[in-house]
């Protein structure tokens, strides 16, 4: 997968088509991104043959490679039980069910993190301008957030479902 700095040195027009194309075949939208800034450090790492495999190869493409699942294909967009979802990549509890909503985009979405648990960075692929939002611990990508939630934050994280697990709440 290409870096963010190819696909902006190269006009990476060209590679985005065939990222997507490729992408597209397993129901994926790969960023032309890495996972990390190269200056960022993290509590949890992994060599990316050791990703791989704790992964499996549709998480890894998400938390790893910057991919975006396809909208309404997660399960955890229709969860509504209380409890807590975790990053998929190190298990650090991340979202409360109490602050998820529906946003109708087709990815789970929540109004605001739990505290000290996610990061965020300038994201410009696509040539778009968004803030990619990625778990503090691992560096994982979850997905971006955006400024149109509701109250009482204004915000929406919207998360990819591969990037998280949910553990109920117990009884």
């Amino acid at each position: 997968m290409p870096s963010r700095r190819g696909f902006l040195l190269t006009g990476g027009a060209a590679a985005a088509a065939m990222a997507a194309v490729l992408a597209g075949r397993r129901g994926l939208h790969a960023a032309p991104a890495d996972a990390a800034a190269p200056h960022e450090t993290f509590e949890v790492t992994h060599t990316d043959a050791q990703w791989r495999q704790l992964l499996g190869p549709e998480r890894y493409a998400v938390l790893r490679e910057d991919a975006t699942e396809r909208p309404y294909s997660s399960p955890l967009n229709n969860e509504h039980r209380a409890g807590i979802f975790s990053c998929a990549g190190c298990q650090l509890p991340l979202y409360s069910s109490h602050t998820k909503f529906d946003s109708h985009t087709g990815w789970p979405s929540f109004w605001a993190p739990l505290p000290h648990a996610v990061a965020t960075r300038d994201d410009l692929s696509f040539g778009m301008a968004r803030t990619e939002v990625h778990c503090r611990r691992c560096g994982g990508h979850l997905g971006h957030v955006f400024d149109d939630g509701p109250k009482p934050t204004g915000l929406r994280y919207c998360m990819n479902g591969l990037a998280l697990r949910f553990t109920p709440k117990a009884a």
